[in-house]
């Protein structure tokens, strides 16, 4: 079988935007904070395995740090890293919401350093498993972390039967995630981008102005060096999508924010 031609643009679904956002200081920066995050967390779970926090705590740091990789042979193996702790953790305790969480996050790495290739496109299932896992078990985990990344997977993949895309489950998520979490940009955010990506100008305006809403509230609540690269992302998407309904719509979204 031939490997699917889709599986080129793999990784965009899975590579934060830090990494193109035109602050390269800033990004060295938070690069050597979340490599040395990660190097800490390694070593404290490596000390003590049977630890569910420790498992959590390098599963997440895993993510963080394989966003930052060079080249896709370090970012697997740094993702392999965080999905054996979360592998051990999931069958220590099935319960576990933040285990299947970051060990969605972590294949989603995995995958996108070895697409494209059949291998990629199998860890799709593997990654919709954990989400959903986690959904079931705490929706609010990470502001609605497992219903934002199932939002996307079923977004940005192809739809059947190639695949598990789907732009209503994709809608579905998306809007669930932003109602439990509505004071986290990310989850407006996401909101905008699939309504102009769809095409939907009333819509995306909606969310936009939700978006405008929260936004000063967040900068005031959402603050520390723990949020330093979340607002990294989220300023340099803010910026990207008011270009890409401009171009979709020849019109602007409203300022403010």
């Amino acid at each position: 079988m031939p490997t699917p031609g889709w599986l080129n643009g793999f990784a965009i679904l899975w590579l934060a935007t830090v990494a193109a956002c035109a602050q390269p200081t800033t990004n060295r920066l938070l690069a050597v904070r979340a490599e040395h995050a990660f190097l800490q967390a390694q070593a404290d779970w490596t000390a003590r395995p049977d630890d569910s926090g420790l498992a959590c705590t390098l599963g997440r740091t895993t993510y963080d740090w394989a966003e930052f990789a060079t080249n896709a042979e370090q970012q697997a193996g740094i993702a392999r890293i965080g999905i054996t702790a979360c592998q051990r953790l999931v069958e220590r305790d099935s319960h576990s919401a933040l285990g299947h969480y970051y060990l969605g996050m972590d294949y989603g790495e995995l995958a996108a350093a070895e697409a494209p290739s059949l291998a990629a496109y199998k860890l799709i299932r593997e990654i919709e498993r954990e989400f959903k896992a986690a959904a079931d078990l705490d929706e609010q985990v990470d502001h609605a972390g497992p219903l934002r990344c199932l939002g996307l997977l079923y977004r940005d993949a192809p739809g059947w039967p190639v695949s598990i895309g789907s732009r209503s489950k994709a809608r579905e998520m998306l809007d669930r995630a932003a109602a439990l979490a509505p004071d986290y940009p990310g989850n407006q955010m996401n909101l905008v981008e699939s309504h102009v990506k769809w095409r939907q100008a009333a819509e995306a305006e909606q969310a936009w102005r939700n978006l405008q809403t929260l936004w000063p509230v967040a900068r005031t609540n959402l603050v520390g060096v723990s949020w330093e690269a979340d607002w990294s992302d989220w300023i340099y998407r803010r910026e990207v999508v008011k270009g890409d309904f401009r171009k979709a719509f020849k019109r602007d979204l409203a300022p403010g924010g």
